[in-house]
């Protein structure tokens, strides 16, 4: 018996760490493993190097419908449900299998990262507590998130018909040295 709770307890150590390098929170981390919260914070300054981030975790389906953090959220939904459809992989394993792969896309076309692990862990949550649902773009036929229950029959997805704000951040500093001289 006792031989069993070290082997599960070196397993659920490392998902622990897996998580914290994908960046889990800590609220994650605990609802996720079996361990201690004070085995927890203690592995996640081990690895970060810093305590974890406080505050509570995000509560609104609201912040996945906006263009960017909904393409975002979009994709990760797709690949994670390629993933449970291809490997077998179910839960929080598939989750963290789709996050890893969301980050290579985002990296490998210079995107900036939008979802983190939480925000991916809590998206999967929404899904499954039907708050949200994928709608298919009338236009180009992509699944896309969107609120349950939200008429879907002239959907149109962020990407076919992008806000006229998209995407303009802060504009970068002219250099007005060039323009003097």
């Amino acid at each position: 018996m006792r031989m069993k709770s070290l082997v599960q307890d070196a397993q659920e150590t490392q998902l622990a760490i897996e998580m914290i390098e994908l960046g889990a929170r800590m609220q994650m981390l605990e609802s996720e493993t079996g361990l201690s919260r004070e085995r927890l914070l203690k592995l996640y300054k081990e690895i970060r190097g810093e305590s974890p981030p406080k505050g509570m975790l995000p509560f609104s389906t609201d912040w996945f419908i906006p263009w960017q953090q909904n393409v975002h959220a979009s994709l990760y939904m797709s690949l994670r449900g390629f993933v449970t459809q291809n490997t077998g992989l179910q839960g929080l394993a598939a989750t963290l299998q789709a996050f890893r792969m969301y980050r290579e896309q985002v990296e490998t076309n210079d995107l900036e990262q939008v979802l983190s692990l939480t925000r991916a862990w809590t998206l999967v949550r929404f899904f499954e507590a039907k708050m949200l649902q994928q709608s298919r773009c009338t236009k180009c036929g992509g699944s896309f998130v969107a609120h349950a229950f939200d008429p879907t029959h002239d959907y149109v997805c962020g990407l076919c018909h992008v806000p006229a704000r998209a995407g303009k951040g802060k504009r970068p500093m002219r250099d007005t040295r060039s323009a003097v001289a």
